[in-house]
């Protein structure tokens, strides 16, 4: 199916989430920067609209689309940018046309593999300072602290593509790959020169995946002002995930995946 507008869609939650992602002193986002998404049922999810604020987030300021069409247009070679604008652009009975995010691929691909609920993009400074670094790639690789792991997991690193349909075949293909490491989907998403992608089954989740992506760049960028970043080592958190209780308090801080 095409976008559409469908304001009843929209969710108080998604708003109230958006809204808090889009508040200046946080630093996530600025201007009309940044994306969220909800998925309502299976396969359809509501999506923000391009060139519109977070921060003033409203019923309005959102597209319905579909999960899979839009797989589809990144898995078809033959696509065009111009194929995923007009897959991105509603109309509704009065002739007001609204186009989805351009990102809105990346919320796709979020769910190619499973009923992620929530789905949050910003470009936090401090992060975004780490992924705009020579060791970027490198920079979130290893967790510096525990509540870093059991809130962020085991996260992906995606390398820069240019937003819109080269983004979203990227950001499939990194995400392939981590499933068929892990047999799961990660947590957060890094993408390298642009931002993070924060995935929950909770806005709750979303939100605090999103806030501990930002300090665990604070804390990175002040262990190199201190002498240097000394991450966890493997051996150390090889346990992690094989704890009930680790499971249990990660599933009630943050609403993540286990």
């Amino acid at each position: 199916m095409t976008a559409r507008i469908q304001p009843q869609l929209v969710s108080d939650e998604l708003i109230a989430l958006t809204r808090r992602l889009g508040r200046p002193e946080r630093d996530l986002v600025i201007l009309a920067e940044g994306n969220t998404s909800e998925l309502i049922e299976d396969g359809t999810f509501v999506v923000k609209a391009s060139g519109s604020s977070m921060e003033q987030a409203s019923t309005e300021t959102f597209v319905v689309a579909d999960v899979d069409p839009l797989l589809a247009i990144i898995r078809d070679d033959s696509a065009t940018q111009d194929d995923l604008t007009a897959a991105l652009t509603a109309t509704n009975e009065n002739g007001t046309t609204i186009r989805a995010s351009i990102e809105s691929l990346v919320h796709a691909a979020a769910r190619a593999y499973g009923p992620v609920r929530y789905v949050a993009h910003t470009h936090p400074t401090d992060v975004v300072a780490l992924l705009a670094s020579a060791e970027a790639k490198q920079a979130f690789a290893e967790p510096v602290y525990s509540e870093e792991y059991m809130i962020l997991g085991r996260s992906l690193f995606v390398p820069y593509a240019e937003p819109g349909l080269k983004l979203g075949r990227v950001f499939l293909e990194r995400l392939d790959r981590y499933v068929e490491q892990h047999e799961a989907t990660p947590s957060l998403v890094l993408l390298g020169n642009h931002g993070i992608v924060a995935m929950s089954d909770s806005a709750a989740g979303a939100e605090a995946i999103s806030l501990m992506a930002v300090k665990s760049a604070r804390v990175r960028l002040g262990a190199r002002l201190a002498g240097g970043v000394a991450a966890l080592d493997a051996a150390t958190t090889a346990d992690y995930f094989d704890r009930a209780d680790f499971r249990e308090r990660r599933a009630n801080l943050a609403g993540t995946q286990a």
